[in-house]
């Protein structure tokens, strides 16, 4: 059976909504990416050169990144001779395959989060304005509440006009406590608050906003490690996580905001925002592969739960899909 053919079974007997989601928040890198790999496994008789050529420009075209495309192509041809085949439709299985290797490289647990049993997890969000963060910070809320987790915000962002009211906002609605203080009060101060307050309360989550931008990147980078340092002198093994928040939408210059924030502090995953909104959903691999940080969550729609924890095998579904479908239409034709 092919590993089209597995993934399918596997994730369409899954009872979660999850698959679905990233089926549908990948439709235009879909419709993009999958649809020139099928014209191009159409056109070619043979895996030659040429072929390897025109893979590496869709590749690239989807914001894979250099790179990790080079490592691909790489692995396929390697595939290609130990199969023994010359026939391109093949190839489209062996990408499939290839993506979730390269994405998991051996550790399908990459992108879990790492939350503390009976005891407060501290989670960090950082990212440059306009990404979406406080967005995020409120998705997230909601999806650990509707777990049945006690949850809490600190307003950690107080240098940009609206931030603290904005994150009120998604506490009302949501229906979780937001601490803070007055716009452009110390930020340490406020995490400080709000890790005593949230221990005090007992709470299971705590998710903390923080500023994206200072003057330049000594003072953010300052201002991130003193918040930190506020945060680990109350829980020592605190933050938990930190996540950076990034709109897949900007493609490359996602991974360069990726690198600058890795440079400054220690992020431990990624949440790509509005994937639904790009052609390019390749970015994704380039991130976990070239920066070697896991992508935690995706977002895959504007609604309040189409914020989804990031599964890799769920991802290459979602941008192979309509291949499944005429692949089993072939199949059946060949049957009669």
């Amino acid at each position: 059976m092919s590993f089209f053919k597995k993934l399918k079974e596997k994730l369409t007997t899954s009872t979660d909504q999850a698959t679905e989601k990233f089926r549908s928040g990948l439709t235009k890198t879909r419709d993009n990416f999958s649809s020139k790999v099928n014209d191009l496994v159409a056109r070619y008789r043979k895996i030659d050169e040429d072929f390897f050529e025109e893979l590496e420009e869709i590749l690239i075209g989807a914001d894979v990144g250099f790179d990790t495309v080079m490592d691909l192509i790489e692995q396929l041809k390697i595939e290609v001779k130990r199969r023994n085949t010359q026939d391109p439709a093949v190839v489209r299985d062996i990408i499939t395959e290839k993506l979730v290797e390269i994405y998991e490289g051996g550790d399908s647990s990459s992108s879990e989060m790492n939350m503390q049993n009976g005891q407060l997890t501290v989670i960090l969000f950082v990212g440059v304005n306009g990404v979406g963060k406080t967005t995020t910070i409120g998705k997230l809320a909601h999806q650990f509440k509707s777990e049945g987790k006690k949850v809490m915000l600190a307003a950690g962002d107080t240098f940009r006009a609206g931030a603290i009211d904005q994150l009120e906002v998604w506490g009302d609605r949501v229906g979780v406590e937001v601490i803070k203080q007055g716009e452009g009060s110390d930020p340490a101060a406020v995490m400080y608050d709000a890790v005593r307050a949230a221990k005090s309360r007992k709470a299971d989550v705590l998710l903390c906003d923080t500023a994206g931008r200072l003057q330049n990147k000594v003072n953010l980078m300052n201002e991130l490690q003193k918040v930190k340092r506020v945060i680990e002198r109350e829980i020592p093994d605190a933050p938990h996580e930190v996540l950076l928040v990034l709109d897949a939408t900007t493609g490359q210059n996602a991974m360069v905001q990726a690198k600058t924030f890795k440079e400054l502090t220690d992020v431990s995953g990624i949440v790509l925002t509005k994937l639904d909104g790009t052609a390019k959903g390749g970015i994704v691999l380039a991130i976990r592969k070239e920066l070697e940080i896991p992508v935690k969550f995706v977002g895959l729609g504007e609604k309040v739960d189409d914020l989804q924890a990031f599964d890799a095998e769920k991802y290459v579904y979602g941008l192979f899909s309509n291949m499944f479908e005429e692949n089993e239409e072939s199949d059946e034709t060949e049957e009669k």
